[in-house]
């Protein structure tokens, strides 16, 4: 799994690994039992603080994506392999639509967070 950080994105550089992890499992490009990049090993090849890619991995295993086992690192949970690929092509449709009408990100956030109460 290649994992990309934007330094200068406004949502901090725990919360962008996390959500390319959550991404990837709905993707099914990762599955129950596969192992993540060790802590150390990710915090290196991203050059961030190995803190950081902990934060990530905690936040993950706290929603129950991974488990966090001693000695096997940070591995993605039986629960985490659900196959979303109908509702991640629905969102990549909505994404679309959205650039098509020329509606700000913000806006599109808004009427999807809206939607789903």
């Amino acid at each position: 799994m290649l994992f990309r950080i934007d330094p200068s994105a406004p949502e901090p550089i725990y919360a962008q690994i996390a959500a390319q992890v959550r991404s990837a499992a709905a993707r099914g490009e990762v599955g129950a039992g596969e192992r993540l990049p060790a802590a150390r090993d990710l915090a290196e090849s991203l050059q961030v603080n190995l803190h950081t890619v902990l934060r990530a991995y905690q936040d993950l295993r706290d929603a129950g994506l991974i488990e966090l086992r001693r000695g096997r690192g940070a591995v993605v949970s039986a629960g985490a392999g659900r196959d979303l690929t109908p509702l991640t092509d629905a969102v990549a449709a909505v994404a679309a639509t959205a650039r098509r009408l020329g509606v700000p990100p913000d806006t599109t956030l808004a009427l999807v967070r809206e939607a789903l109460r």
